[in-house]
């Protein structure tokens, strides 16, 4: 099966650290002509070809750049979320690497859209071997006259800051990333107000991940869209980053149309499973996604389709367990790791998953009862409804899901996976 190159399509065709070489294959000329357009004409296109955030929260672009160009307030800044600090998710980490003056046009051209006059890229601890790479790329767009004031003589002025993480699984949650940036500790805060009317340092802020600000300035020089309209299914249009790790022979980030199924993505792209074993099961969207059973191999990769089998997008992870692993040692593994990256703040989350994880471990060790599979169905649902940001409210996915994919486990009674 053969890749599509959309948003991949620079990749190995310049060198990264050459401004002059990324100009050399059409680089920022997507932003000479998103100067010339009105910002409406641009928010238009990104709706009618149906952008969902990438960052696993699939709010449309086109209408989050106009909420934000709508806002009234001085001073707006538009953040990259380069934190990805979601399990088995290392798609942004590609597009850092392999095109990372993209990166900087397409924030440029966010902040044209938006009205905003400073930017800020928030990227991972983990990823500080990229940090040389894009304080290059920000000090040569500089020197070309694409960052700074009056850019490309068309009246606005705009900068860009890179700014690193402390590793901090919830500072991918978007308050609690601004916070960080704020140089407060990393936890989230109530909404509203929404960060696009008071976001970093209390101003006007529109937050988007990487893979979905690198789309933009491809689409600008796609024709209307044309092409990557032409790929996908149905409601789900275009192309979408996968990153598929586990036991499979071949992992890796893979650019797809929209429709693919899963055995594709698995077998052909990813080379299939270790060892011709078989699949216990499959994580989608990373730690906080749910999970399947290899039942759903034929199902397409669509944002419908996947959820109508119970699962998601969310951050185009794709982890692969085979029969080596059993679902609970699986289930105890991703429990572990909310319970280490809960930021403790709020009641729910904090002892919801402490809990949880001691329940776990008693059903590991042949301890539990009816009673505790009870406790902790209804603290995971608990979690889910009132926890203060997303952590909470998905680290439970894999659990929850996991009883209805699997429900002979928590049957005390009852033969284990």
């Amino acid at each position: 099966m053969n890749q599509v190159h959309f948003l991949t399509k620079n990749f190995g065709k310049y060198d990264t650290s050459s401004i002059g070489s990324y100009m050399n294959v059409g680089g920022f000329e997507a932003l000479r002509k998103a100067v010339t357009m009105d910002p409406e004409e641009i928010t238009d296109l990104l709706t009618a070809v149906k952008i969902k955030g990438r960052g696993g929260a699939e709010y449309p672009l086109g209408r989050k750049w106009s909420q934000a160009r709508a806002v009234r307030g001085e001073r707006k800044v538009v953040i990259c979320n380069a934190d990805e600090g979601e399990t088995t998710t290392f798609k942004d980490r590609e597009l850092i690497c392999h095109d990372p003056f993209n990166l900087i046009e397409a924030m440029i051209i966010a902040a044209y859209v938006v009205g905003a006059s400073d930017g800020f890229i928030y990227m991972r601890a983990e990823y500080a071997c990229f940090r040389p790479l894009l304080l290059n790329a920000i000090r040569q767009a500089k020197n070309y006259g694409f960052l700074g004031t009056n850019i490309l003589g068309r009246g606005f002025d705009f900068d860009i800051h890179l700014y690193s993480g402390a590793g901090a699984y919830v500072c991918g949650e978007g308050t609690a990333l601004i916070r960080s940036i704020e140089g407060k500790a990393g936890r989230p805060r109530m909404k509203p107000p929404f960060i696009k009317v008071s976001g970093v340092f209390a101003r006007p802020t529109c937050l988007n991940n990487v893979e979905t600000l690198s789309l933009v300035p491809h689409l600008l020089l796609d024709e209307e869209g044309v092409y990557y309209a032409s790929c996908g299914s149905g409601e789900s249009i275009g192309t979408k980053l996968v990153s598929v790790a586990g036991n499979v022979n071949h992992p890796g980030v893979f650019e797809i149309p929209f429709g693919t199924t899963v055995r594709e993505i698995l077998y052909e792209l990813a080379g299939g499973i270790q060892h011709d074993r078989k699949i216990r099961l499959i994580q989608f969207g990373g730690a906080s996604g749910k999970i399947a059973d290899d039942s759903i191999l034929d199902t397409p990769y669509t944002y419908e389709d996947l959820r109508a089998a119970g699962v998601m997008v969310g951050s185009g992870g794709m982890l692969v367990i085979d029969e080596r692993t059993s679902v609970l040692d699986f289930l105890r593994m991703n429990q572990e790791f909310f319970w280490e990256e809960s930021c403790g703040q709020c009641t729910p989350c904090r002892e919801g998953n402490l809990h949880i994880k001691i329940i776990l471990d008693k059903m590991a060790a042949g301890t539990a009862t009816r009673e505790d599979i009870a406790i902790m169905m209804k603290i995971a649902r608990v979690m889910s409804m009132s926890s203060l940001c997303g952590l909470g409210e998905t680290a439970q996915n894999s659990l929850l899901s996991a009883m209805k994919v699997f429900p002979d486990l928590f049957d005390i009674g009852g033969a284990r996976a």
